[in-house]
Order: C-alpha cells, then sequence, then structure tokens
C-alpha cells in the first residue's frame, strides 16, 4: 500500500531555452525518486520565427492542431484537436459544387461558422478526391479580408468538414434572384474588393477560375467575400494552366482555346475576364453573352467573336470602358492584375488602403433579420436528405467502425484528409508537452 507520493515539476525558460524537469517519489517500505529533465533549445533565427508567429496565431486562436500560449515571452506549444462533438448544428444554409453548408456554433467559444461537409463515398463515385484534397491545401494557406478563410478540418467515418468564416449576408446570386439592383458605386466598390483578393490569390500563384455571383458571399456590413477554392489551380512561376474547369458563361475564351488545341494555356488573366461577366451581370442583370453549360466549345468560341456585348446609356462611361477592359478577348490588352486595374483613372479616386480596411460603407446592405439564403436547404437537408446532419451521432452510435485499410480511394482519402493548421506555418525543431 502506498503511504506517501509527491510529484514535483520545474520549469526553467532562457532566452533560447527551454528546460522541464518532472521529479516522481512514492514511498511503500522505502522511498523511489524518479526525476526526468528535458530541455529544448531553439536558434535566434528560430526563436525570432516562435515570437513572429505567435501574435497571428494567438490572436483569434486560429489554431486547431497546436494552441499556442506564451511563458515569459516565450512560445509554447500544448496539444490541442477538433472534432465534429466540439460543434453544434444550427442548420443549413446552401449547397456547394459537391458538398453542403450549414451553421455551427462552437461549444466551448459559441463562436459561429460555417461548416462545409462532403460525403466521402460521394466523392469517390464522382471521381472528386483530388478536388477536395486541393481545396484543403490551398485554403490552409490562405488569408485574407475578402475571401472566406478557413478555420478547421476534420473528418469522421462518413463525412469530410472544413470549418470556414460564417457570413450571413447570403450570395450575390441570391441577391440577383431577388431582385435587388446594385448601383454603379456600389459594383466599383465589388470590383475593388475582389481585384484586392485577386492580387493577393497571385502572389500565392493560384488561379480561382470560378469567379461568380454564387461563389462571392457577402458579410454583414456588405462587403465581399470570395469562396469556393475546389476548381482553384496552383501555377508554378513562368508556367502556364492548361486543365479545363469553370462555370461556361463565366470562363474566359483562351480557356475553351487551350481545350480546342488552338492556346498553348491560360493564366491569371481568366479570373479577371470572370470578373468582368460578374460586374456586368450585377449592374444589368443579366450576363453578356448567352450560353448555358451544354453549349460546346466552338459555338461558344464563335460568340464570343459574333457577338459584341450592348452597354446601357444609363452606364458612365467610365464604367463601360472598365468593363470593354475586363472583357478584352485579347489577353494582351486584357485588365489581368491588380497594378492595371488602379492605373486606370476611373479608380483615381480610390483610398486603397480604406478599400482593403473595409472603411468604405457598400450601398448595399444586407437585410439583418433574415438569413439571405434559399430556406428549401432546411427543408431538404431534414426531409428529403437521407443521412442528415444533426442524426450524425446516433448513427454512427450504431455503425460498427471499420478499422481496416484496404486500399481504396474512399480508405486512401481518410488517410490524406488529416487535421491541419490554418494559415501560420511555424517551423518547429521540438515540441514540447508538459505533462
Amino acid at each position: 500500500m502506498i503511504e506517501d507520493a509527491a510529484v514535483c515539476v520545474c520549469l526553467c525558460i532562457s532566452d533560447r531555452c527551454v528546460c522541464v524537469c518532472v521529479c516522481v517519489c512514492v514511498c511503500v517500505c522505502v522511498c523511489v525518486c524518479v526525476c526526468v529533465c528535458v530541455c529544448v533549445c531553439v536558434s535566434s533565427d528560430e526563436c525570432a520565427e516562435w515570437a513572429a508567429a505567435v501574435p497571428t496565431l494567438g490572436k483569434q486562436q486560429r489554431g486547431k492542431t497546436f494552441c499556442p500560449g506564451l511563458i515569459n515571452d516565450f512560445p509554447v506549444f500544448f496539444p490541442s484537436t477538433v472534432n465534429f462533438d466540439h460543434f453544434q448544428i444550427l442548420r443549413a444554409i446552401g449547397k456547394g459544387s459537391f458538398g453542403k453548408v450549414c451553421i455551427v456554433q462552437k461549444k466551448d467559444t459559441k463562436k459561429m461558422y460555417a461548416m462545409k461537409y462532403m460525403n466521402k463515398l460521394k466523392c469517390v463515385e464522382r471521381n472528386e478526391v483530388r478536388n477536395v484534397l486541393k481545396e484543403l491545401q490551398i485554403m490552409q494557406n490562405l488569408e485574407h479580408p475578402f475571401l472566406v478563410n478557413f478555420w478547421y478540418s476534420f473528418q469522421d467515418e462518413e463525412d469530410m468538414f472544413m470549418v470556414v468564416d460564417l457570413l450571413l449576408g447570403g450570395d450575390l446570386r441570391y441577391h440577383l434572384q431577388q431582385n435587388v439592383h446594385f448601383s454603379e458605386s456600389t459594383v466599383k466598390l465589388y470590383v475593388c474588393e475582389l481585384a484586392l483578393a485577386l492580387g493577393y490569390l497571385r502572389s500565392k500563384r493560384i488561379i480561382h477560375r470560378d469567379i461568380k455571383p454564387d461563389n462571392i458571399l457577402l458579410d454583414e456590413h456588405g462587403h465581399v467575400h470570395l469562396t469556393d477554392f475546389n476548381i482553384a489551380a496552383i501555377v508554378k512561376e513562368d508556367l502556364k494552366a492548361t486543365s479545363i474547369a469553370g462555370t461556361k458563361p463565366y470562363m474566359a475564351p483562351e480557356l475553351f482555346q487551350t481545350f480546342e488545341g488552338s492556346h498553348p494555356g491560360y493564366s491569371f488573366s481568366v479570373d479577371w475576364w470572370s470578373l468582368g461577366i460578374t460586374a456586368y451581370e450585377l449592374l444589368r442583370g443579366q450576363r453578356p453573352y448567352v450560353m448555358r453549360s451544354s453549349t460546346p466549345a466552338n459555338e461558344i468560341l464563335q460568340t464570343f467573336h459574333k457577338v459584341h456585348p450592348s452597354y446601357p446609356a444609363a452606364w458612365s462611361l467610365e464604367m463601360k470602358s472598365l468593363l470593354r477592359k475586363l472583357l478584352c478577348i485579347d489577353v494582351q490588352k486584357r485588365i489581368s492584375c491588380l497594378a492595371e486595374l488602379q492605373d486606370l483613372d476611373y479608380m483615381s479616386d480610390v483610398n486603397w488602403d480604406a478599400v482593403l480596411s473595409k472603411q468604405l460603407p457598400p450601398g448595399f446592405i444586407p437585410n439583418k433579420r433574415r438569413l439571405n439564403c434559399d430556406p428549401t436547404f432546411e427543408l431538404e437537408e431534414m426531409i428529403l436528405e437521407s443521412k442528415p446532419l444533426h442524426k450524425k451521432k446516433k448513427r454512427l452510435a450504431r455503425k460498427t467502425r471499420d478499422q481496416g485499410s484496404d486500399g481504396s480511394p474512399q480508405v486512401r482519402l481518410s488517410e490524406k484528409f488529416n487535421p491541419v493548421m490554418v494559415t501560420v506555418q511555424i517551423k518547429m525543431t521540438q515540441l514540447i508537452t508538459l505533462m
């Protein structure tokens, strides 16, 4: 029988080293003491990297795999995990290209998020595994005021989950369907905000490839946020993309030319074409070119050369000029980067620092008393969905978990879709766990 026991923990911290000593003493007939000391030292460069990274991570607790802390101004990381049980499911609000979206609340912080979830089996059946993993890879390295930013990722036996910013202003497609009239000044601000997002993506070598009203969300103040990176592409320096992806009415001519074999590839300019189509649609309520998802590529190319978009007389000459430069078939003459947009006379009155900090009020503010989404999403989830998310716990409790690995695409997807860190990457030579 143990008569007495004691545990002593000592923590010593210098400028570049952390030492932890743990001593355990147990007395029965005799006393036995065991002491373990662990010291971790980093170089001055590494220490500087850590010190610079911690304020960014700690500002909003964006980490999922590590939670930063400070002891005598030295960063210490404690392991933590996030899973489905940490969130309360509130309601469904939308559907993506191969996933659904619901509002969730993190139980410990009470903070609201949007959770995108994708069924693993359906991803495999539709051959979309690569897109899912690529979207995760891209989003975890992005953070910008005009993007829908990524927070957490995890999985269970059935689904993969991505937790991102919750924006309750609705997407621009919803507001177009509600017959909202967007003024020229409002669309101009949208173009500026999205241009800053595109400039940021270009610095990361990312082509979005699916800019359209459906993928532009509004926050409660009316500012735009670009979302949905599942068909985005990462291009290397001085190389062009050659794979074909996008939504046909918003795809640039060089995408179809690449598909036809008459063009060597495309680059960031395709996103600026899509921005022009989107801006035109917001102003007029219809797109400049009539085409459908079923329209063949050769017919679309003929449309670009035969049809010239019309610009209503009520639009300012400056806005017409901007749209013509965004919708220029010749890539060399098209506005294709942030600097070219900023050089326009039409943009001479824009305070870009104020745009970036969201100090300029948009002309349209979403109704804060409504959810700004199609209410049928919730009905579909509750009534038509065979495996509704809100019943997941009960469903999985009845299901025997398969621990084996048969090498199938679904298993490989599970193995690769691991919980990841967001945005800030930290160089760590050792992980210190205090017991």
